[in-house]
C-alpha cells in the first residue's frame, strides 16, 4: 500500500502518478499503472492506462472525482494480485487490473501541477490476504509529536493467541546502533530479535531462564532497516511458531522449546528507534 498526500494549485490543469518498470526515458519505460487526473474540463475526470514498448494501451476514464483545485489529498493505492484498487480522502474510487506484472514495477513517478507532502509504504499482513482493506492510519513524518522513544514495553495480560499478531512501525534515528525487540513470558525470553548496524546483522535468539539458545542468523538479501527510514515489523503467533516479517517480506518462522505463546505477557522494545505504532 502507497498512500500520498499532497495538494492541487489553484490553477492546475493535470498530474500523473505512474508506477513504472524503470526510470529510463529514452526509450520510455514501461508504465504498469498510470493515474492521470485532469481538471481541464468543468468536471474533473481520471484517465487510467498502462504504457507497453513506448505505447499506451486502451485507456479507462472515471469520472465525479473527488477533488478539486485548490484542494489538499489523500490518495491510498492498494496492490492486490491481479488489481490495484485507489481511494480519495478514505473512499473507495476505482479499481485498475494489471496489463504488466506487478513484480516489474520498481519506480513511482509523479509529475505536473501538484504539490507532494508525504509518501507512505504501507505493509499489509504478508500471511492473511484476506487483511487488505484500507488501512486507518496517517501518513509517517518526521516531527509527529507521537513518536515514542525507547526503552518502551507494553503488559499482554491477555496473552499472546494464535492469529493475534503484534505490528511495530517506527523510524530508526540517524545514529543507529542497535534495535531489540523482545517477546517475554514470566521469566523466559521465547523470541528476541536484534538488529546490529555495526555489521549490518539480523539474530534470533530466546532464552529458558538464565540460559540462552544459540543465535540465529536471519538470511536477508540485505540489510533491513536504514538510518532515518520507517520500518514495519511483524510478529504473528501460529501453533508452536513465531512467523517474522519486515517491511512486509516474510523472513522465516521460529520455533522457541515449549513455546506457548498465550503465556507471553509482555513486549519490550530497545534501540535506536523512535517509535510510530504498536498494535498487538
Amino acid at each position: 500500500m502507497i498512500l500520498i498526500q499532497g495538494s492541487v494549485g489553484v490553477d492546475a490543469m493535470r498530474f500523473q502518478i505512474d508506477f513504472q518498470c524503470g526510470c529510463s526515458t529514452r526509450p520510455r519505460s514501461d508504465v504498469a499503472f498510470h493515474f492521470n487526473p485532469r481538471f481541464s474540463s468543468s468536471d474533473a475526470q481520471v484517465i487510467c492506462n498502462t504504457m507497453r514498448k513506448d505505447q499506451w494501451l486502451d485507456e479507462q476514464k472515471f469520472s465525479s472525482f473527488p477533488l478539486r483545485k485548490g484542494e489538499s489529498f489523500v490518495l491510498l493505492f492498494l496492490f492486490l494480485s491481479d488489481k490495484v484498487k485507489v481511494s480519495v480522502g478514505g473512499q473507495h474510487f476505482l479499481d485498475f487490473s494489471y496489463r504488466l506484472p506487478l513484480p516489474d514495477v520498481d519506480t513511482l513517478g509523479i509529475y505536473g501541477d501538484v504539490t507532494v507532502k508525504e509518501i507512505s509504504f504501507l505493509s499489509s499482513n504478508p500471511y492473511h490476504n484476506s487483511m487488505t482493506e484500507y488501512p486507518l492510519c496517517q501518513p509517517l513524518k518526521p516531527g509527529n509529536a507521537d513518536l515514542q522513544t525507547t526503552p518502551w514495553s507494553k503488559p499482554l495480560p491477555m496473552g499472546l493467541p494464535e492469529g493475534q499478531m503484534i505490528l511495530v512501525r517506527g523510524l530508526v534515528t540517524g545514529n543507529a546502533d542497535e534495535i531489540s525487540l523482545l517477546l517475554k513470558s514470566k521469566n523466559l525470553i521465547p523470541f528476541k530479535l536484534t538488529a546490529n548496524f555495526k555489521d549490518e546483522s539480523l539474530y534470533y535468539n530466546y532464552s529458558m531462564g538464565q540460559s540462552w539458545g544459540e543465535a540465529q542468523k536471519i538470511k536477508t538479501p540485505f540489510f533491513v532497516f536504514h538510518a532515518e527510514r520507517y520500518f514495519e515489523i511483524l510478529v504473528l503467533p501460529e501453533a508452536g511458531k513465531l512467523r517474522l516479517a519486515i517491511n512486509g517480506t516474510p523472513l522465516g518462522d521460529f520455533c522457541p522449546p515449549g513455546l506457548d505463546s498465550k503465556c507471553i505477557d509482555e513486549l519490550q522494545i530497545n534501540g535506536s528507534i523512535l517509535i510510530y505504532s504498536v498494535k498487538c
